[in-house]
C-alpha cells in the first residue's frame, strides 16, 4: 500500500505566500514551506522542483489572486486602479513578486486582461495596449514608491492617488 499523500501543491503554494509575505523572497525556503505544511524538505520536491519552482508557483497564483480582483471589478479604470493598490497593499511581497522573472507570462496575461479591456473602451482596441502600459507603469511606480515609504514630502497620498488616476484617465480620453 502506497504511503499517504502528507500534503498538496495548492498546500505549499498557500504556505509559500504567507512566508514570502512574512519574511519577504529571502525567507521564502523549501526548508520553511516544508515546516509550515509539516513534511520534511525532501518531500517538497515530489510537487515543486526547486526553489525557482516555488517562487513560480507563488508568483502565479498571486497574479491569479490580483486577476480575480481585477476582473470582479469590471471594466472602470478607476475603479480596476483602486483594486490594484489594495491588492498591492495587503500582499506587498506578492506584489513585487509579480514584477521580478519568477512571474510566468501566462499568469500575466490574464492579470492584464481586464486593464486592457478598460483601456479599449477609453481609447479604442488600436491603442488599448499602449495606453494599459501607460497605465500599470504609472501605477506600478507609484505603488512601489508608496510601499517603500517614499513619499516624504507631506500631503494626502490617497488623495494623490485619486488625482493621478483621475487626470491619466482625462488624458487618455482626451483625444
Amino acid at each position: 500500500m502506497p504511503t499517504p499523500e502528507r500534503t498538496s501543491l495548492a498546500a505549499i503554494v498557500d504556505a509559500g505566500r504567507d512566508i514570502l509575505e512574512s519574511t519577504g523572497p529571502a525567507g521564502l525556503t523549501m526548508q520553511a514551506v516544508a515546516e509550515r505544511v509539516g513534511v520534511r524538505a525532501p518531500s517538497l520536491y515530489k510537487r515543486i522542483r526547486d526553489r525557482d519552482a516555488l517562487l513560480s508557483a507563488v508568483a502565479a497564483a498571486s497574479a491569479d489572486a490580483l486577476t480575480s480582483r481585477l476582473d470582479a471589478t469590471g471594466d472602470d479604470l478607476s475603479l480596476l486602479a483602486v483594486a490594484y493598490r489594495s491588492f498591492a497593499h495587503e500582499r506587498p511581497e506578492a506584489f513585487r513578486l509579480l514584477f521580478s522573472a519568477s512571474a510566468p507570462e501566462d499568469s500575466l496575461r490574464r492579470a492584464s486582461a481586464t486593464v486592457l479591456r478598460a483601456c479599449a473602451d477609453l481609447v479604442g482596441p488600436e491603442h488599448a495596449l499602449d495606453a494599459a502600459r501607460f497605465f500599470t507603469a504609472w501605477a506600478t511606480g507609484f505603488l512601489q514608491m508608496e510601499l517603500a515609504g517614499a513619499f516624504r514630502l507631506g500631503g494626502d497620498v490617497d488623495a494623490a492617488f485619486d488625482y493621478a488616476t483621475g487626470r491619466i484617465i482625462a488624458g487618455l480620453t482626451a483625444d
